[in-house]
């Protein structure tokens, strides 16, 4: 008898949404993908979330899961291949705290710099600069072994990586100028990996009555 998937709704582009995806790809948690359009959501998801963000994660059970880092969490508790709980240098609640900065301290000034029309009185050059401090923080950890903590990539690495992508992609030749070397250098490693790659393919549009999309496309474990 087959079993019942999870059942994950995304938006390629979303970093919330990629990291759901990142864990997802690492683990071989396998579900069904459902792509969705941001400004055109779904009544199905909207009924399991109403609040209505991506990334959200069904479990056959029906919970829901409607936080990216629950949902990297839930994966990599099940199946962590990669060791990206339990880094070298560091623990778990290490990381979580960096995130927690990376999400107080970093995504609201990256939001009023990437979108300075969605606020009031918002000066983008100066949000960018005030979020541009969060580098400061990765250079010094990076500095220390590549990676946030420890020679390999942990789960902070992939929660952060797809908003310091954001961040570059603005102003890309601003971006470009920096002095944080690592954080460049760590930025295009992630770039060039082969999960990010394999998480930032492309999928139709899902619509009630599709034919189910598997991700990943490798046998679950």
């Amino acid at each position: 008898m087959k079993t019942k998937l999870p059942i994950l709704y995304s938006f390629r582009r979303c970093p919330y949404a990629m990291r759901a995806r990142l864990a997802l790809q690492s683990s071989n948690q396998q579900c069904e993908l459902r792509e969705i359009i941001l400004r055109d959501k779904p009544e199905s998801m909207l009924d399991a979330s109403p609040k209505g963000t991506v990334p959200v994660l069904l479990l056959p059970d029906g919970t829901v899961l409607e936080e990216s880092l629950d949902i990297m969490l839930w994966a990599l508790n099940r199946h962590d291949p990669q060791g990206w709980l339990s880094p070298d240098a560091g623990s778990l609640d290490e990381m979580l705290t960096l995130i927690k900065h990376c999400e107080t301290d970093f995504k609201p000034h990256l939001d009023r710099y990437k979108y300075p029309n969605r606020y009031e009185d918002v000066d983008a050059l100066e949000q960018r600069d005030i979020a541009e401090n969060f580098l400061i923080k990765l250079e010094a950890l990076l500095n220390r072994s590549g990676y946030l903590f420890g020679p390999s990539p942990s789960l902070a690495d992939m929660a952060l990586a797809p908003f310091i992508r954001q961040f570059s992609k603005v102003d890309p030749d601003w971006f470009a100028r920096l002095n944080y070397p690592s954080v460049q250098k760590w930025l295009t490693e992630f770039l060039d990996s082969p999960i990010f790659r394999a998480i930032l393919k492309k999928y139709p549009r899902w619509e009630s009555g599709d034919r189910e999309t598997l991700f990943p496309e490798n046998e679950p474990h």
